[in-house]
């Protein structure tokens, strides 16, 4: 039977907001401090009526948005087990929805992808853990490749009123993200740049200074070793971009994995 899904999305109190870093792709089917975290967030936070989700792992040339009923599981990856391709996350998606954004965003031309994309595993690992059931509407936004870090967070802006339409807001990267730099024989080691790189951006984050985050490719060097390209790092810009001044911030699965990996995450939501 075809199914469609309406976008039925009525005024509700703000929506949290998530930043999660997502890791190696095998988080999707690991139990672990990580997804164990997910998990617990799934049974806390606001059922949401919708999901959007902006992942490291969708980027164009301008931005995109899932419209399609059903999207697909999407396995960007390479060289793991067969049982990681087996995952599918049959979420259904909610084309509405797109349509209502694209009109509602003004700073850009929206483009809606009818049949291309789907889920990345940027999403599914992360969301499957989160909301297991797959009974919640997804739709994902890419990342203009060409955009300036400024550009992004300013585009977050104009999502923000989906909060108080019970669409929960997903960014999901990395904020240290250096795989040329992993030690993968030490899944505990921490390089010296990724720890001042960490605790800075944490701070900051902690701190609502968000220009210096906007502004990360005019730090230290250790933020150039942690963040040596933008994909993973856009995500919680988008995530910040949708705070409010009476939201509480939090970290959470605050860790360098195997050197130069962070899977930080970061919840906002109203005091």
């Amino acid at each position: 039977m075809t199914q469609t899904f309406k976008n039925s999305l009525t005024p509700s109190p703000l929506m949290p907001v998530l930043f999660v870093g997502h890791g190696n792709p095998m988080n999707a089917i690991e139990q672990n401090e990580f997804t164990q975290t997910w998990q617990i967030l799934g049974e806390s936070i606001p059922r949401p009526q919708a999901i959007l989700c902006i992942s490291a792992h969708w980027e164009t040339r301008g931005t995109s948005l899932t419209a399609m009923p059903f999207p697909k599981t999407i396995h960007d990856f390479g060289g793991f087990p067969e049982q990681l391709y087996q995952v599918n996350y049959p979420a259904p998606g909610n084309p509405e929805l797109a349509n209502s954004l694209k009109k509602q965003i003004n700073s850009t031309e929206i483009k809606l992808d009818t049949t291309d994309w789907g889920f990345d595993h940027g999403a599914w690992s992360v969301i499957k853990h989160i909301y297991p059931k797959a009974d919640i509407p997804m739709i994902q936004m890419s990342i203009d490749h060409y955009q300036s870090p400024e550009y992004h967070y300013q585009l977050a802006k104009e999502l923000l009123y989906l909060r108080s339409r019970g669409v929960l807001i997903v960014g999901s990267g990395n904020i240290v993200h250096n795989l040329r730099e992993l030690n993968w024989r030490d899944e505990n080691a921490k390089h010296a740049w990724a720890i001042e790189a960490q605790e800075k951006v944490n701070q900051a984050i902690l701190d609502g200074n968000h220009q210096l985050l906007i502004d990360y490719k005019k730090q230290a060097s250790a933020f150039q070793m942690a963040i040596p390209t933008p994909e993973h790092f856009i995500p919680l810009l988008y995530a910040l971009g949708v705070q409010t001044k009476t939201d509480r911030v939090s970290l959470f699965n605050d860790k360098i994995f195997m050197g130069s990996l962070s899977m930080t995450g970061v919840l906002i939501a109203e005091k």
